[in-house]
This record gives structure tokens, C-alpha cells and sequence, in this order.
């Protein structure tokens, strides 16, 4: 009595018998299959080209994804770097604010970018960046573990710009010295994709706390 193979039984016996096709080559071209790319029947020897062709393009395709996402580190290292011999080349004080806005503006090409510090030293009281804020603008500063963003919610903050109205995608970042935040730096854009809720925030994360470092010598 012949015991019936399932496809099964089938693939594990040529799982285990690697050699079968060579010992039998006349069956590749004898064995037909349905080929999905062209809907036509193909031999063994074309569809497996078709199957190796299909992994090749999908290499092709992760191995352009992964130089693009290169290209793009390396150009955000760049202009970090940039910023940073900015901030260095800076005379201090009240122009470390300025140029550190100004340099976020030149070297990232965000459209809009502002910053706002409390509790700073008397000297810097009538500075732009020491204008008032209100305690609620204060607390959500201080409630961000990590920088926002994302759309404009109608964030106090994004009213601190120039033309807060065509603000449509923010970045909020606190700025934080000693454990105690002391200031918001914020960054707008009119394009609602330039700053999106799935972006990593690991670079802002850096920049917040370049940020701070810089500014930090403006606290009372």
C-alpha cells in the first residue's frame, strides 16, 4: 500500500535530500510552476530566478535607504559641528543668546526659531530672551522630559516667534541647568511635515542640552 505524501512530507524530504535536483536535473525544466510577477506557467530554473531577482531588488532598495540615511547624519553632524564653532566663536553673555538662535536659523535652515530664560542674571533683565512669561508657560516647560515634537497646538511659546500664525509644526525644547528648567528654546516651521511626531529625538535631546550649557551662564 503507497502511503500519500502531504506538501508537507513533500518539502521536508527535499529539505533533508539538498541534493536531490542534482541527482535528478531533467525535473527543473520538466516542473511547472505559476509565476506571480507575469501570471504565466514557468519552469523550477525561472522562478527561482524570479526569487533571487525579487531579493536582489529588495538589497538594492534597504542598501539605497541606508546610504540615504547616512548622507543625512552626516549632513545634520555637520551642521551640528558648525553650530557648536558658532556658539565658541560667541562673545558671551546676552550675544550667546543671539547667536545660538541665529545660528539654528543658518546652519539647520529652520524658518523660525526664539528662545525665552527666566530667573536671569539683573544684568540681562531687559534682554528680548528674558521677556515675560507666564507661570503656565513656565510649568509646561518644566513638565517636558523630553523635547516636544510636533503640530502647533497653540502653544504659548510658538506666540514668542516672529509670525507665530504660519507656525504649522513646532519643536519645544527646555532648557535645563543644575536640574531646574530655566528657559524654553523654540523652533517653528509653515511646513506641518518639518517637525513630525515619529521623528527621533535624540539629536534634539543634544541640542537641548548644547543649548543649555551655553546658556546656562545667564541665570541669576
Amino acid at each position: 500500500m503507497t502511503a500519500t505524501l502531504d506538501s508537507a512530507a513533500v518539502a521536508q524530504y527535499l529539505a533533508d535530500h539538498p541534493r536531490f535536483f542534482e541527482e535528478h536535473a531533467g525535473l527543473l525544466g520538466d516542473v511547472r510552476l505559476s509565476s506571480p510577477l507575469t501570471g504565466k506557467t514557468v519552469s523550477l530554473q525561472e522562478r527561482q530566478m524570479e526569487v533571487m531577482r525579487a531579493k536582489y531588488n529588495a538589497l538594492e532598495l534597504r542598501m539605497a535607504e541606508l546610504v540615504r540615511t547616512a548622507t543625512d547624519n552626516t549632513t545634520i553632524l555637520n551642521n551640528f559641528h558648525a553650530w557648536h564653532l558658532a556658539l565658541l566663536r560667541s562673545q558671551g553673555g546676552a550675544a550667546m543668546a543671539r547667536d545660538l538662535v541665529d545660528g539654528l536659523v543658518a546652519h539647520f535652515g529652520v524658518p523660525q526659531a526664539t528662545l525665552r530664560l527666566w530667573n536671569v542674571a539683573a544684568e540681562h533683565a531687559d534682554a528680548p530672551f528674558a521677556a515675560g512669561v507666564t507661570e503656565d508657560a513656565r510649568l509646561f516647560a518644566a513638565s517636558l522630559r523630553v523635547p516636544y515634537c510636533g503640530p502647533n497646538k497653540d502653544f504659548e511659546a510658538v506666540r514668542w516667534l516672529d509670525d507665530p500664525a504660519a507656525v504649522r509644526s513646532t519643536v519645544l525644547l527646555p532648557l535645563v541647568a543644575d536640574g531646574k528648567t530655566f528657559g524654553l528654546l523654540v523652533l517653528g516651521s509653515p511646513d506641518t511635515e518639518r517637525f513630525s511626531p515619529v521623528m527621533a529625538t535624540d539629536f534634539l535631546v543634544q541640542l537641548g542640552q548644547s543649548a543649555s550649557t551655553a546658556l546656562a551662564q545667564l541665570r541669576a
